[in-house]
Order: structure tokens, then sequence, then C-alpha cells
């Protein structure tokens, strides 16, 4: 077990040193990493409470997803009923109570829409339930109400979206390892390390970003729109940047080309004026629905919703058939590129509220490094000198290996791109104190042979044997606890499962491995008939 061909050395050597040079980057500025080549880029990125910045609890509201399920399907049902040559009569819908109820004008046709209406529901995950119940009341009515199973699988769904939109909108911002995860069932964490002023993240994910293009009503009456009224098929809003009326404007229900037809949207300038305002693309469907509502209405106004609100609203002076169209709206640079990214990563499925807000300044952050770096340091050189008390030479090697360990550590964590939290430096802390009890292991069991009268170099081979069976079966329930962590916790427990699983593997392949590599060594070149440990 001490004899190592050159290529076995060249094994063990070159991923160990791989780690330390990529572990270098995390203590060089900025200004030097930015220069390296790409390969070479990888630092440990800091977590909020190290690197300080910006941490927001987000609550979506249950009520609104109720509402805009019960919508979707209000939709679905008038659709369905008035599709093909079979029109099915019915009376306005009502959505009161969280359900929807209305009354088939022909009694005769009640059986038909149920077979028409039932298909627009669906499963509610495993449950072996569907979304929505449909009965008829009263031989006419017909009641679709929602169940909880669909209700439960809903917010599921949208939560699901709503995460995936958020961590699209951030990564679009170039943060650098943001933490979003969803709390309970409604509501999503996200922290934003190094920004200090959330008002930018704030604004950025307030916006549901619902993009609608509607024709405007230039038959309803300004009186009756500034009272928020509109004629039948129409509806009245709000237009806060109206430059030559009044802030209300009325526009027709019908939606010409919707915000989910995008395929992009960048940040650009107005040719003439040089204000900024944003250019999107529409998919190949959406481009041909673009260009056909605009061949068909040119001289008249269409207004750029976005959430509700009327952006502005130009008139169609000739057909637009590119594929493209620019929304302006007196944006300043950076609310053109906010709103750019909003549309790119697509619409949040339900408005969020900021619940809870801190922010962790970098003062508070460089004093949790400080404190760190010091337990650290303390750790090691209190280990380093126990080992060195205990083992002599053995020890000195034992150390070696763990100021090595601790190198491999940060140059793993740069090239899986993790990143370091304060609970993380408690990981990196017991990782130095628990790196030597392998070493401690292996030296009492190479103590041991030697007092029963083996020489040497067998006292050292049977040494590593046997205590390596101990030392595996050890970390293996050490990795397994670390492992539950990091799938069942969240946040710092996450950040300390991390630094403690890199720790348990780099620990033992150094420990043993290229410790065992330093003794076979020594062994060679000194031939020794003793030795002192």
């Amino acid at each position: 077990m001490l004899n190592f061909s050159r290529w076995a050395v060249a094994g063990i050597l070159l991923p160990l040193i791989i780690g330390i040079v990529c572990a270098v980057p995390s203590f060089l500025p900025d200004s030097t990493v930015a220069k390296l080549p790409p390969f070479m880029q990888t630092r440990v990125n800091l977590g909020l409470d190290l690197a300080g910045g910006s941490h927001l609890l987000l609550e979506a509201s249950t009520q609104e997803m109720a509402r805009q399920r019960l919508a979707n399907m209000e939709e679905q049902v008038r659709t369905e009923l008035r599709r093909g040559e079979n029109k099915i009569a019915i009376g306005d819908i009502s959505s009161r109570d969280g359900k929807l109820s209305f009354m088939v004008r022909n009694p005769s046709e009640v059986d038909g829409a149920v077979e028409r209406i039932r298909p627009l529901t669906q499963g509610a995950g495993l449950t072996g339930q569907r979304d929505f119940n449909v009965e008829v009341v009263n031989s006419s009515t017909i009641v679709i109400t929602p169940t909880q199973a669909g209700i439960d699988n809903a917010v599921k769904s949208t939560m699901q979206v709503a995460t995936e939109v958020i961590r699209k909108r951030i990564d679009e911002m170039g943060t650098r390892e943001p933490t979003i995860q969803q709390q309970g069932g409604n509501r999503i964490v996200v922290q934003v390390p190094g920004l200090q002023d959330p008002k930018a993240l704030k604004d950025l994910l307030g916006q549901t970003a619902k993009l609608e293009f509607k024709l405007v009503d230039m038959s309803a009456n300004p009186s009756e729109v500034a009272q928020g009224r509109a004629p039948v098929g129409s509806e009245v809003l709000p237009y806060p940047t109206n430059p030559a009326g009044p802030p209300m404007i009325a526009v027709h229900r019908q939606v010409m080309v919707s915000g989910e037809e995008l395929t992009d949207a960048q940040q650009t300038y107005d040719q003439q004026t040089n204000e900024p305002n944003v250019t999107i693309r529409f998919n190949g469907a959406g481009g041909r629905k673009f260009g056909q509502v605009t061949s068909q209405n040119v001289n008249r106004p269409f207004a750029i919703i976005l959430d509700g609100k009327v952006l502005s609203a130009p008139d169609i002076k000739e057909p637009i058939l590119g594929g493209s169209a620019t929304i302006s709206g007196s944006f300043t640079v950076e609310g053109a590129n906010q709103l750019a990214i909003a549309l790119r990563s697509g619409k949040l499925p339900v408005n969020f509220i900021v619940v809870e807000e801190r922010t962790v300044g970098p003062g508070l952050g460089a004093d949790s490094i400080r404190a760190g770096l010091t337990a650290s340091i303390v750790a090691v050189v209190a280990v380093a000198a126990f080992m060195f008390v205990s083992y002599g030479r053995f020890g000195m090697y034992a150390n070696i290996a763990v100021a090595i360990n601790v190198l491999v550590i940060l140059g793993v964590m740069g090239i899986l791109g993790a990143t370091l939290t304060l609970p993380g430096i408690a990981g990196f802390v017991l990782t130095i104190g628990t790196a030597v009890d392998a070493n401690v292991l292996i030296y009492e069991r190479i103590r041991e042979e030697r007092r029963r009268g083996r020489n040497v170099v067998q006292s050292i081979e049977h040494g590593y044997k046997e205590a390596s069976r101990t030392i595996f079966e050890a970390n293996v329930t050490h990795a397994i606890a670390g492992g539950i962590m990091l799938a069942l916790g969240s946040g710092p427990v996450k950040g300390f499962a991390i630094v403690l699983l890199i720790g348990i593997a780099t620990s033992v392949f150094t420990a043993v491995t290229f410790t065992r590599v330093l003794v076979s060594g020594w062994v060679r070149r000194t031939r020794p008939t003793d030795i002192h440990i």
C-alpha cells in the first residue's frame, strides 16, 4: 500500500492542484478576476449575510387566483357554447359566491350544454377529482363550482410558475446567486446578495407584466367614460400618461394580441426624439394576428395595456407587418429596461405584494466574515498545534492535508458556483476540526501495530488499511446527515450542508490518500528503523 507509481502520484496530486488553482480567484479583487480566462473565473459567491443585499418576502393572493380561474372558465364556457353551428343560447353568467351559474334559454339543450362544458374541466393532480364540478339546478340552470382539490392544485401550479418567472427576471438583472424559494403555500422568499437598494427589485417583481393590445372604442361617450362607464363589449381602463385628455379611456374587451405571443423585448431609443422605449417582437402567430388587425384598422387608435393600465394609445398609421412593434410611454431608461426584462421573462400568473423587506448592509457582512475568519484561524492553529505535539512528523503531514483541504473546498465551491453563507463558515470550522479525525484513527492504529511488534512498514500499511474501513463508515453516516439537511433544509441550513458535504469528500481524500503519499515518500527516502508517533 506504500508503493505508488509516478502515474498514481500524479493522479492524486492533479485534482488537488486543480482545486487549489480554482480557489485562488476567490482571494483576488474583481478587477483582477475579470482579466483571467473564463475557465479561471471560478469564485465562491457570498451569501446575503456576508455580502449584504436585499431580502423580500412576497405573498400571492389565493383569492385573486380563484377569481382568475373563474374568469378563465367563464371565457371558455362562452367560447365553447358559441362554437360551431350548434350554438347554445344562454343568459348572463353570474360569478357570485365563487361559482359560475347561468340559465340555458332552451331547456332541451341543457344536457348538450353540460356535455360540452364537462371536457373543459381537468383532473386535479392525483386526487381523482376534477377541478370544477358541473351540476344542473332547477332543470335549466347550470352551476360550475371549483373543488378544493382543484384550488389546491391550481395554487401549487401557479406558485411553481411564479417562482420560475421571478427567477428569470432576477437572472436578467445580472445578479449572482440569488436565493428564490417557495415558503408555505403562497409565499416566495427572494434574497439578492450585493443589491443594497431593493426598490428596483420591488418594481421589477411588482409587475405582473400582463401585456395586451386592444382597439380603442371611439364610440364611447367621454362624459360616461369619465364616470367609469363604457358601451357593451368595452371597458374603461386608467390612462395615467394620456397626453391629450382625461386619465381614463374606453377600449374593446377583445384582445388583439397578448404578451404570451412575444419572443423578445429590448430597451431601445426613439430615432426622432431619442426617448427610451421598448421594442417587442412577436412569434409567427402573433405577428400574423398583429399584421391582420393593424391592416384592418388603419387610422384607428389602439391601446397598449400593461397590468390593466394603458401605457399609450397611438394611431395605426399603416399596417405593421414586420412582426415587431414599439411601446412608448414616457419611460426612463431604467423603467424601459425593467419592462423589457419583465416581458422577456414572461407574465407572472398572479400579483404579489411585499409582506417583509430587509436590507443587510455590507458592514454587517464584513463583520461576519471577520468573525468567521478569526474562528477559522483559531481552529486551524489549535488543530495544527495539537497534531504536531501529539504525532510529530506525521502530525505535520496531517496539518499540510488540512491546509490543502481548505483550499480544495473553496475550489470545488467555486467550480460548482456555490454560495458561502455564515452557516457555511461554521461548516468550514467544523470541517477543519473533523478533517484530522481520519489521521488520528490511522496514527493510533499505527501505534497499536508497533506495540504488537510489527516493523515500520508493516505498521504503516496495516494502520492505513484497517483504519480506512472505519473512516469510510463514519463519513458515510456523516454524509447521510448532511444529505438530509441539504434535501429538506432551506436557506442557512442548506449553506451549512453544502460546505459540510464538500468537506467530507475532500477531507477523506486528503487525510487518507494524500497523507499516505507523503508518508510513503518519506519511508522510501529515509528507510527508518523506528518511528516516533
